[in-house]
């Protein structure tokens, strides 16, 4: 069995694209982010609160295994990235209260499911800028608009990573 059908709120992009055109009303005004949640932690739970804020429904762009490690390359004495396989993070993401659904993309960026989904509001973390986005120009040719939410809890998952290895392995 797929193990992808056993996690619920998990989706692939064309049964997604069509749940969200045929029920609009139920998922608009969309809100959409993206990123690898590797190692789930306080930052990351205050960040899709605060994006599910902003509309109806939340879908959360997840990062494949394959593109978090062309994004986040191997460091000699860092443990290859990521640390949780992309189904184990998929089924912890939808898992969350303020998330609709996630859906897997294999791409270093999200454009392609932007083009596709269209959401009303996409929304990134405070580290980033409208200026630096790839997908904020797709985001403003089609209306949507485009948030930067402050983090709130600064921590990161590699800086959970350097505290959990030993101070002379890095």
């Amino acid at each position: 069995m797929d193990s992808q059908k056993l996690i619920s709120g998990l989706y692939n992009l064309t049964e997604l694209e069509q749940l969200i055109n045929s029920q609009a009303t139920f998922w608009r005004p969309l809100v959409f982010t993206n990123g690898c949640f590797d190692l789930i932690h306080a930052g990351h739970v205050r960040y899709l609160w605060a994006t599910k804020s902003l509309g109806r429904s939340l879908i959360v762009g997840l990062n494949s295994d394959w593109s978090v490690q062309n994004l986040k390359p191997q460091k000699e004495g860092y443990p290859m990235r990521p640390i949780i396989p992309q189904t184990q993070r998929a089924e912890v993401l939808a898992a969350l209260k303020p998330v609709d659904g996630v859906v897997i993309f294999n791409e270093t960026t999200a454009t392609k499911i932007i083009e596709r989904l269209k959401p009303d509001i996409y929304v990134k973390g405070g580290d980033y800028s409208v200026e630096t986005l790839p997908e904020a120009q797709k985001v403003k040719n089609y209306g949507g608009k485009v948030s930067i939410i402050q983090i709130e809890v600064p921590t990161s998952t590699t800086g959970i990573i350097n505290s959990i290895l030993p101070k002379n392995s890095v």
